[in-house]
């Protein structure tokens, strides 16, 4: 009976001892890991849980009350720390620390992000949500990256932006999506279900989707902008009210007659959208000055806009609009979303790698303005190292411009049919340093972007003089040319429009212009509420 009660009892003493040295072990460990810096992931609170109380590492009855900062908020920020052109490092606290750092710590940031890696999942969807403070536009010029871990709410945006819940025939239903039972808009947090916009010549008016997508973003807790426009459920706190309505979409698409019909489907909804707009408060309160209204196709809003010349109307040029429907003064102008691919600016082929000088293709027999496109055509055609040629995106169209504005050292955007053209943020993609021929256009952002220093701009006049525009172009030399080349590969990101947004691009720039824009849309607001009291006396 003793020899079974000591076998018995042997496993049970292995145990204990095992038990006993996995504590000196991790005692021992403690006690360096206290030496640490306090950047270290590991928390001092919960080792000196371990070691002083010898209990679990759950939190203590008062662990709110403990001044020490989350790791987790280094992770949501870069390790807490901006790298600074300097050589320098800044903490979120303010405080500087060299990059020179002793190779023991360097050990200890490898041993952190090793920890980091190896952390629950709650912890990363933590990290997500931690609030920071918005991105400095200018900060933020040439290192977006740096910025995209940043989420915001409505305390922090720029600019409050309330978003009529209209019925889908008027947005991604054009698409063709259906939402389930009263389903107004897509769930943006699963970009697999997101309804995509249409190609070819569609693309290039597709604003109006991605304002869209990014404003039902804002409130969405898994996708990570910017934070200058949010989206807010009051109207009485926004300072845009924003009219979701696919009017690009809707005229290349319902524009076509029926039957008897005195406009196709897309009349319908302009009359409809009208019709609904009169009737709420929100248009009621500011006659619609405070409104956005997205029209970049130049024939879109055809019938409604002499109805809504009052709101602010983002577009692509001021074409086919009298001065008192839309102008320079209160409304937005926004890029085409180019065709071609961007090229990376490290691959963007140089001056020499350009045999090109000068590239167009496209249509050269177009009305109105331009007229000066069959007049250049004769001027240039026999020109050597210039391609001057008719062309559309049809079969491999867009494949030959991509490739032909890539070997080019200027590429030209004349005007057609109206001021602007598309053809002009193909050759911002391509790094093709643009010439623009069209006296009457306006340009994306131009209060704070200076096109002057990576465009050449010519006068209609001037351009069709025999000889002008090519001893004009011949006469820039490498060194010209290179310097409004590396600056075309800093502000591409500009004119991008993606989804998620990030600083800067294309969807934060025209927020941001709408910010600009919003002074002069409040004080005209203000101005005509001088005398509202005087209206409710009666003689």
């Amino acid at each position: 009976m003793s020899l079974i009660s000591e076998k018995s009892i042997f496993p049970s003493r292995l145990l204990s001892c095992l038990i006993a040295f996995s504590t000196m072990l991790l005692i021992s460990s403690g006690l360096s890991l206290l030496e640490f810096d306090e950047s270290y992931f590991f928390p001092k609170s919960a080792l000196e849980v371990i070691l002083v109380n010898n209990t679990s590492i759950g939190p203590s009855p008062n662990a709110e009350a403990d001044s020490q900062e989350s790791p987790i908020k280094n992770l949501a920020f870069a390790d807490g720390i901006l790298e600074k052109q300097d050589g320098t490092s800044e903490r979120r606290d303010g405080t500087l620390e060299k990059q020179d750092v002793t190779s023991e710590k360097q050990d200890v940031a490898v041993q952190s992000r090793a920890i980091a890696n190896e952390t629950s999942e709650k912890q990363h969807v933590a990290a997500q949500q931690v609030v920071l403070p918005p991105p400095d536009p200018e900060k933020t010029k040439d290192e977006p990256s740096k910025y995209r871990k940043t989420l915001c709410d409505k305390s922090q945006a720029l600019l409050k932006v309330y978003m009529y819940d209209l019925p889908p025939e008027f947005h991604f239903g054009l698409l063709g999506w259906k939402g389930s039972g009263n389903q107004t808009w897509p769930d943006v947090s699963d970009r697999m279900n997101i309804p995509s916009y249409p190609g070819a010549l569609n693309l290039q008016h597709s604003v109006e989707y991605w304002l869209t997508l990014d404003l039902l973003a804002s409130n969405t807790e898994n996708v990570v902008r910017p934070c200058t426009a949010f989206r807010v459920q009051d109207s009485r706190e926004a300072d845009v009210v924003f009219v979701p309505f696919f009017s690009s979409l809707s005229y290349n698409r319902r524009s076509k007659r029926r039957g008897k019909q005195k406009g196709g489907d897309d009349r319908v909804l302009q009359d409809k959208l009208v019709q609904f707009l009169r009737r709420t408060k929100e248009w009621k309160r500011s006659h619609g000055r405070d409104h956005l209204i997205l029209a970049h196709h130049p024939n879109s809003m055809l019938t409604a806009r002499k109805k809504l010349g009052s709101c602010m109307l983002v577009l692509s040029d001021f074409g086919r609009y009298p001065t008192h429907i839309a102008n320079v003064e209160k409304d937005v102008i926004a890029p085409y979303k180019h065709m071609v691919r961007t090229i990376p600016a490290a691959n963007s082929p140089t001056f020499n790698d350009r045999p090109t000088l000068i590239y167009f293709q496209g249509a050269i027999y177009r009305k109105d303005g331009g007229v000066i496109r069959q007049q250049l055509y004769v001027i240039l055609k026999n020109e050597k190292d210039v391609h001057f040629k008719f062309g559309s995106i049809q079969a491999n169209g867009l494949r030959e411009a991509s490739r032909g504005m890539a070997s080019s050292k200027f590429c030209l955007n004349i005007a057609g049919d109206t001021p602007s053209s598309n053809r002009l943020f193909d050759a911002i993609a391509s790094h093709c340093v643009p010439v623009i021929i069209s006296d009457e256009i306006e340009l994306p952002y131009e209060d704070v972007l200076d096109y002057s220093k990576f465009c050449v701009f010519v006068r209609a006049a001037d351009a069709v003089r025999k000889g002008y525009l090519v001893n004009l172009l011949r006469g820039i030399k490498q060194e010209e040319w290179t310097a409004m080349w590396e600056k075309l590969k800093k502000i591409t990101g500009r004119f991008e429009y993606q989804f998620p947004s990030q600083p800067n691009d294309a969807v934060d720039m025209i927020w941001q212009t709408v910010l600009r824009k919003k002074t002069t849309t409040l004080l005209n607001v203000h101005r005509k509420n001088r005398y509202s009291r005087s209206s409710l006396v009666k003689d």
